[in-house]
C-alpha cells in the first residue's frame, strides 16, 4: 500500500506584535532646605546660601523633563494670622522669582503660602522659629533613563 503523503510542515508563527514601550514613570522629589539658611526674621529676601541651593536644584533638573516646581512658604509663630499668611506667600515668591530668574519657566511653578500653620520646629526657641522660617519645594517630572 502506498505511504500517505507527508503532512506540510506546519507554517512559523507569525512574530508577536512588539509590546508598546511605557512612558517613563513620573518621579517626584521632595526637597526642603534648612530653614535659617532662607530667610531672616520677617524677611522674604533670600540669604546667599539659599540662592547656592536653589542654583543646585536647578541644575539637578537639567536631567529632567520637568512638570512643576511646588513652592509652599512658611514662617513662625511670631506676627498675626494674616500677616504671617502674607509673609509666607511673599517668601514663596521670592523663591519662584530666584528659579525663573535661573531659566526655569514661569507657568512651571506654582506657589502657595501657609503662614505659622505647618510647623517643623518648637516656636519657643529662637533655634524652632529659624526653623519654621522656610520654603518647600518640591519638584515634580519624568527623568528618562539613559
Amino acid at each position: 500500500p502506498a505511504a500517505a503523503p507527508a503532512a506540510p510542515a506546519p507554517a512559523a508563527p507569525a512574530p508577536a506584535p512588539a509590546a508598546p514601550v511605557a512612558p517613563p514613570a513620573p518621579i517626584s522629589e521632595k526637597v526642603t532646605f534648612a530653614a535659617d539658611a532662607f530667610f531672616d526674621f520677617d524677611k522674604s529676601v533670600l540669604k546667599p546660601e539659599a540662592q547656592a541651593k536653589l542654583s543646585d536644584l536647578v541644575d539637578k533638573t537639567k536631567g529632567v523633563n520637568l512638570e512643576v516646581i511646588i513652592a509652599v512658604g512658611h514662617t513662625d509663630s511670631v506676627g498675626s494670622d494674616a500677616y504671617n499668611s502674607r509673609l509666607s506667600v511673599s517668601r514663596s515668591e521670592a523663591v519662584k522669582a530666584f528659579l525663573v530668574s535661573k531659566g526655569v519657566e514661569k507657568n512651571r511653578v506654582y506657589t502657595e503660602g501657609k503662614g505659622e500653620k505647618s510647623p517643623v520646629a518648637d516656636n519657643k526657641t529662637s533655634e524652632g522659629r529659624a526653623k519654621n522660617r522656610r520654603v518647600e519645594i518640591e519638584v515634580v517630572g519624568t527623568r528618562t533613563r539613559r
